[in-house]
């Protein structure tokens, strides 16, 4: 299952603005001119802080399944088409095309395309990664859809489709990491291999160091790129707690970082530049609705207008971020319904909801049939705030909750097995393809609500994806919307407002949809590359 983790590390607000004006007073930048230009010309070493760090081993089997995991991989391999601020733009293949009468993509490679190693990127190469991926499926790209791959010739691909697929050229084309059949035709257990000598692509940079446990990455350009030599010789990931990224960048130890919201005008007056996130992110409260007495539409309904979705934004987010839409696609997509039920925070209505299927106080619990209602919902450290305040205002009516932190992939286990009550988890994604929606309600994933019992929705959801004309899959994407956040399955709590800061080296920039199947992060690779 693939996600997208967020990197934020929420609580400190003052303490981070408070380490960030020291450091720069002690520096003695205040004051100086605003924004500095993109620096022209290459550059040597470009340094770019994670909080976290350890991605995993960036092959396609060892990177850890969510948007930054990917993201390093991508450095490496390269895919058959690419996005870019505007959208779609070629990679190994110059040019497609698309017959609808066959179900048939047609790609033309680029005779110029070359593995790390110097040999030729084939057709051959491209059918055997589908044959390859088949046996051993990645994670990151579904090819269910796929009925046949063809190479026509040395360099031109054909791939027929079991129905019209509206996102195979975002959700395939775009993002299934392309492998040289030389390399990996003999690996029999791809999840097995982390040895650097198999992480031979066709992308921009070559890995020279990776260290799990100190959390690096060490990249090094590919200096006969197809697409020409990279402008970053080098690209550095260096673990770094986001409360300690505002002093880095002032003092030069890194080019980029996310930061808290709070510093953002403070490092404009410095002379940074600042680029803000879309809301391609979210947190989300995780029902358990195989069970009593989640599996009650009502009760689930009851407990949105119980949680003050604003009041988490302001408390947990310091104000950085937006309620999110229960119908889940943010306002910045443009699949985005507006006229969904919004429950808003309503005390009086969650109270006739619950009294409906049988609660009532007594000595300022909810009960029901002699039992006091009371849940338990899992956290990570990283939301173990959200935790709090959810269980807070729950307790406004009467229901009680354990709040339980767990490590994160602890909880997605949890999650996964059905082995809870309540759960606060999240992921990104939420901006491209709506094939994401699809697979965010009944898929199998840790992240998906798995929910099949509307058979309205799961029409709709079925209809969306073989639909190319974009209006009309725009109304059956809003009509589900609409359908999921009456039935809410699952409720998404906010989307969270991030910051980017960076010296001016490299135009960094928010890739249209997020990068692939949609990480929204400003690290796309075409940003090194560029001149």
């Amino acid at each position: 299952m693939k996600a997208w983790t967020k990197q934020t590390a929420r609580p400190l607000a003052g303490l981070v603005t408070t380490l960030f004006l020291v450091m720069t007073l002690l520096s003695g930048c205040v004051g100086q001119p605003a924004q500095k230009a993109v620096q022209s010309g290459p550059i040597d070493t470009y340094t770019i802080a994670d909080p976290r760090g350890d991605w995993g081993f960036p092959s396609p089997w060892g990177h850890y399944q969510r948007g930054p995991g990917y993201l390093r991989m991508s450095f490496l391999y390269d895919t058959l088409i690419w996005k870019d601020e505007q959208g779609f733009t070629p990679a190994l293949a110059s040019h497609w095309s698309y017959d609808e009468g066959t179900k048939a993509y047609r790609f033309a490679l680029r005779d110029d395309a070359l593995w790390h190693d110097g040999q030729k990127v084939t057709a051959g190469d491209v059918l055997f990664t589908f044959e390859y991926m088949k046996k051993h499926p990645y994670p990151w790209v579904d090819l269910s859809e796929v009925e046949k791959v063809e190479a026509v010739d040395a360099q031109t691909v054909q791939i027929t489709l079991k129905r019209h697929y509206a996102p195979f050229l975002e959700n395939v084309a775009g993002a299934l990491p392309i492998l040289p059949r030389h390399i990996w035709a003999a690996i029999e257990r791809p999840e097995e291999h982390a040895e650097k000598e198999v992480l031979i692509g066709s992308g921009p940079y070559r890995l020279v160091d990776y260290s799990k446990e100190h959390g690096t990455y060490l990249y090094q350009a590919n200096d006969r790129y197809y697409g020409g030599k990279p402008k970053v010789a080098q690209i550095r990931f260096v673990k770094l707690n986001e409360s300690m990224a505002a002093a880095a960048l002032t003092k030069g130890e890194v080019d980029a970082a996310q930061i808290p919201g709070e510093t953002a005008e403070q490092m404009r007056q410095v002379g940074m530049q600042v680029i803000r996130g879309p809301h391609f992110w979210n947190a989300k409260l995780m029902f358990n609705h195989q069970k009593a007495p989640f599996s009650d539409k009502a009760f689930r309904q009851a407990l949105a207008y119980t949680i003050d979705r604003q009041e988490l934004v302001a408390k947990s987010l310091r104000g950085q971020g937006a309620p999110a839409s229960p119908g889940l696609i943010p306002p910045d997509s443009p699949w985005h319904e507006p006229q969904v039920t919004p429950y808003t925070a309503d005390l009086e209505k969650a109270r006739e909801l619950l009294a409906s299927l049988g609660y009532f106080l007594e000595q300022g619990s909810l009960v029901k049939e002699c039992r006091e209602l009371s849940l338990e919902l899992l956290c990570s450290p990283d939301n173990g705030r959200d935790g709090e305040i959810i269980k807070e205002q729950l307790a406004r009516i009467g229901i009680k909750v354990r709040v339980k932190s767990l490590e994160a992939k602890t909880v997605d286990a949890k999650v996964g097995a059905w082995d809870f009550d309540l759960a606060v988890s999240g992921h990104g994604g939420i901006g491209g393809d709506p094939q994401f929606f699809s697979r965010m309600i009944t898929g199998q994933g840790f992240l998906s609500a798995r929910y099949n019992d509307n058979s309205r929705l799961n029409a709709l959801l079925n209809e969306q994806l073989s639909a190319m004309d974009e209006e009309k899959r725009k109304e059956q994407v809003r009509e589900a919307q609409r359908i999921y956040a009456e039935d809410l399955p699952a409720l998404s709590l906010y989307y969270p407002t991030d910051y980017w800061c960076h010296n001016g080296k490299v135009n960094l920039f928010y890739t249209q949809g997020g990068i692939s199947v949609g990480i929204p992060l400003p690290l796309n690779k075409l940003a090194f590359v560029r001149p």
